[in-house]
C-alpha cells in the first residue's frame, strides 16, 4: 500500500479558508457556481501569496473571505448584509482584523462581532432556543 502525502500547512489552510468562506456563503444564499468559482480563484491567488509570505499562512481565511467580499461587490453588490441592523440602509459586514489570525464579521454601524467567519449562519439563522 503507497503511503498519503501529508498535507502541509499551506494546503490545510487553503482547505479551511475555502470550506468556511463556503460556508457563509451557503448560509446567505449565494453559493452559485459563478459565486464559487470566485473563491476558488482567491484560493489560488492566496497560494501564491503564502508561497512568498509563508508567515501569512495564518491570515488565508479572513482574506480569502475579503477577497469573495470584494469580487461579489463588483458583480453583485453588497455581500454578506448585516442582519444586527435592523432599520437604516442595508450594509455589509466587513472582515476584522484585514490582515490577522481568527477572522470575524464586524458591523460598524453598531460596533459588535457579529460572527467568525465560517459561523455566519449562527448569526443570520440562529437556532431557535428550546
Amino acid at each position: 500500500m503507497g503511503c498519503m502525502e501529508p498535507i502541509s500547512p499551506l494546503e490545510q489552510a487553503l482547505h479551511a479558508a475555502r470550506a468556511l468562506v463556503l460556508a457563509d456563503l451557503v448560509a446567505g444564499r449565494v453559493a452559485e457556481a459563478d459565486v464559487v468559482s470566485l473563491v476558488e480563484d482567491s484560493v489560488t491567488q492566496r497560494r501564491w501569496w503564502v508561497e512568498q509570505w509563508p508567515d501569512g499562512v495564518h491570515f488565508v481565511a479572513g482574506l480569502v473571505a475579503q477577497d469573495v467580499q470584494d469580487a461579489l461587490l463588483e458583480r453583485y453588490g453588497r455581500w454578506p448584509l448585516c442582519p444586527v441592523c435592523g432599520s437604516g440602509d442595508p450594509h455589509a459586514l466587513e472582515v476584522e482584523p484585514e490582515l490577522g489570525p481568527d477572522p470575524h464579521w464586524v458591523c460598524h454601524r453598531a460596533g459588535v462581532k457579529v460572527a467568525a467567519v465560517g459561523l455566519l449562519g449562527s448569526a443570520i439563522d440562529p437556532a431557535p432556543s428550546s
